[in-house]
């Protein structure tokens, strides 16, 4: 196998990282402290040309594929976790039910303006007693007057506060379970269609995670993503792309964690000596740097064959499950190896430390991610 990038993906990832560094790195504390939209960096990303880096070049994208997906996030991720999301949750989450299952005048509404920055999406699936059950689903969307009309409550939809654009999942009928699934797009400013609560979270400050309240919301029958009853498919096809970048989020907060880790072990002296020189540190290093390793072969692997047209779903689960844990193990141990400083909020290990947690949460939990593996591997009994 050849895991070299072109030189194409090596001058994005060069570009990102010097963007990132003199871009997001400076501004990441205060925006984990205000815990606030960070709209200028946001837009420092959509001027980049980001909110289309994997749209059709037809709807002013560059077409690219997961692989520079990948590649961006991971860069991003490694100086602020919360600007990337933005980034991450509205360009491989909520576009991608759009770009692929879209009719030409959905794609041209809604593909073109956000590949030029002008617009942000969410994936609005969550639910009080539906997150990793969807077909626990309770939103309705009632036939009428050729359209529907949705009533029901959306919970912790990451940029769902900011977002121009909701992808919303909602059932036909009850009693169908996942057969009855169908997606809508619904435009911000849509009577009956409202944010509610703001979630206050334990990490990815910044980044917001929202309620979103549909009430007696009518959204006409253009707007019908796909099929009646085909809105579990959507959903499964944006999550399974999702996982992958969810990874290389993950991967990308590891490695700055394991960065500082370094840097300090290099620096901090005791008994006489750089405590890099101890072995117990060198130990964790070892076992940092190979957890990272070892995410980020497995996050390009799935990206890989996204890109190829071949199955990927075990692979993305793999992933997922692999690079998120790993997130938490390097940057807990990135903490123990900075002592007291990485307990306090004046050194950004503990902020990694909260962001890695929510990437074994979100878009799957591991516990969901064991399961998908499991059923690739031995069938559903």
């Amino acid at each position: 196998m050849d895991f070299s990038f072109t030189e194409e993906q090596k001058m994005l990832k060069t570009m990102l990282r010097d963007f990132a560094v003199k871009e997001l790195e400076p501004a990441a504390a205060g925006i984990d402290e205000r815990d606030e939209f960070p709209a200028a960096q946001v837009r420092k990303i959509a001027d980049l040309g980001l909110m289309g880096l994997t749209i059709p070049e037809k709807y002013g994208g560059s077409g690219k594929g997961m692989v520079e997906f990948c590649l961006a996030i991971e860069e991003l991720s490694r100086a602020s976790a919360a600007v990337a999301g933005y980034f991450r949750v509205s360009l491989s989450l909520a576009i991608p039910p759009i770009r692929m299952f879209g009719t030409p005048e959905q794609k041209r509404r809604y593909l073109i303006p956000h590949a030029k920055g002008e617009k942000l999406a969410c994936f609005a699936l969550t639910e009080a007693g539906a997150g990793s059950d969807p077909a626990a689903l309770q939103t309705t969307a009632t036939r009428k007057d050729g359209g529907y009309v949705l009533n029901g409550t959306k919970l912790f939809i990451s940029v769902g506060a900011e977002a121009d654009i909701a992808v919303v999942f909602a059932t036909i009928d009850k009693s169908l379970r996942y057969r009855g699934i169908t997606a809508f797009v619904v435009d911000k400013g849509t009577p009956g269609f409202s944010v509610g609560k703001l979630e206050r979270k334990m990490g990815f400050h910044g980044l917001s995670a929202a309620e979103l309240i549909f009430e007696d919301c009518f959204v006409p029958g253009e707007n019908l993503l796909g099929e009646e009853g085909q809105g579990f498919k959507i959903a499964l096809e944006a999550l399974n792309e999702s996982r992958v970048t969810v990874a290389a989020e993950a991967v990308g907060i590891s490695q700055a964690a394991f960065d500082a880790a370094v840097s300090y072990a290099q620096q901090r002296q005791q008994f006489g000596q750089r405590i890099a020189n101890f072995q117990a540190i060198q130990w964790m290093l070892a076992d940092m740097a190979t957890h990272i390793e070892a995410a980020r072969l497995l996050t390009y692997q799935a990206a890989h064959l996204h890109d190829q047209g071949q199955p990927y779903i075990k692979e993305s689960a793999m992933a997922k499950l692999f690079a998120s844990e790993a997130s938490s193990l390097v940057t807990n141990k990135a903490i123990q190896i900075h002592g007291g400083y990485g307990y306090i909020a004046d050194y950004p290990l503990e902020r990694y430390l909260r962001d890695a947690k929510l990437t074994e949460i979100y878009e799957g939990t591991s516990e969901m991610m064991r399961m998908t593996i499991a059923r690739a591997l031995v069938g559903k009994g």
